[in-house]
């Protein structure tokens, strides 16, 4: 059986026109990524997005966020979701995915701030983690302004954006920060070791595989650098008092048992957790083809999270 057989038939257009990651050519990659992105933009006429700058790390550079909200948005405080987008840390931008932040404010009822993390290689860890974590506080710190509440703040994130939304977590609860009332972290970059059966197992350039991610890690890490559990959260020793967790991931991605084997330790660390694997799926299925019948699935149970966490009721979906 090929790897193309394994596939969900729904799924197998997409990956039969996909040109794989050209990341030996980074430069160039990247350059045609931010050109897709901005010519894919479509304005949604029940959502408003703005640009702002924020203050960035002591000596780093301003952080970009982009804040998504209901162009006729209640009087009352919103909760927030942060967003931080994927790419294995070497590109992508807050544009990267518009409609999956476009379509949070829709069905969830909430604001939803994206984050420009740092990227490699220009950027080493723990930089990206650096820019997430404050534009946590910094939204936080401006909550009536936004118009958010301050106690309904989630996090999550696709790929290695997954990465920073469970090590966001990890990192507010041990410098006592900013109360974090969901995380969800999806097919999350969570191992740098790479040594499961599921990173060795997925192979084709055509779909986000094991010659990726180890590129991608090799970039994010400076030469000699041992991660710790905010750059690698699988190497977090203490799981307990963690935000409730909800993701899930396609059985054909090469994250997918680095992931199982994260969300199995924070059940045995006391955290709630809900996650869901989804058979004949690779990494990023429901956003190369969201019509698919598990893309529904995955987009309608991600919602439903986000809505109890932020005690939304159903109708607002």
């Amino acid at each position: 059986m090929t790897f193309r057989d394994r596939i969900h038939p729904q799924l197998r257009d997409w990956y039969d026109a996909s040109p794989g990651f050209d990341f030996d050519n980074l430069e160039d990659f990247v350059a045609k990524c931010n050109a897709a992105e901005l010519a894919n933009l479509k304005e949604d006429p029940a959502v408003t997005a703005r640009d702002q700058m924020i203050p960035g790390p002591e000596g780093a550079p301003d952080v970009k966020i982009r804040v998504y909200e209901p162009k006729d948005r209640e009087k009352d405080p919103l909760p927030c979701l942060f967003f931080y987008h994927g790419g294995g840390f070497l590109f992508g931008s807050v544009y990267r995915q518009e409609g999956l932040c476009q379509g949070f404010v829709k069905n969830v009822g909430c604001v939803v701030v994206s984050v420009e993390y740092r990227l490699a290689p220009q950027w080493k860890a723990p930089a990206p983690l650096m820019d997430c974590w404050t534009a946590l506080n910094w939204v936080h710190d401006h909550s009536q302004e936004l118009g958010v509440d301050p106690e309904r703040l989630a996090v999550s994130g696709l790929s290695a954006g997954g990465n920073l939304a469970a090590a966001v977590s990890l990192y507010a609860r041990d410098k006592k920060g900013p109360r974090i009332c969901l995380q969800m972290p999806l097919y999350g970059e969570l191992d740098y070791r790479l040594d499961t059966f599921s990173a060795q197992e997925i192979t084709d350039p055509k779909v986000w595989c094991r010659d990726n991610c180890q590129k991608s890690w090799d970039k994010l890490l400076a030469t000699g650098q041992m991660p710790n559990e905010y750059v690698s959260p699988a190497l977090a020793k203490d799981l307990s008092g963690l935000p409730p967790v909800f993701s899930y991931i396609g059985q054909l991605d090469p994250g997918r048992d680095e992931n199982i084997a994260y969300w199995n330790r924070l059940m045995e660390a006391g955290v709630e957790v809900e996650y869901h694997v989804f058979p004949g799926c690779y990494h990023c299925f429901e956003l190369g083809t969201p019509d698919a019948e598990y893309s529904k699935q995955a987009y309608d149970l991600m919602y439903a999270a986000l809505k109890r966490a932020f005690g939304r009721k159903d109708e607002l979906g």
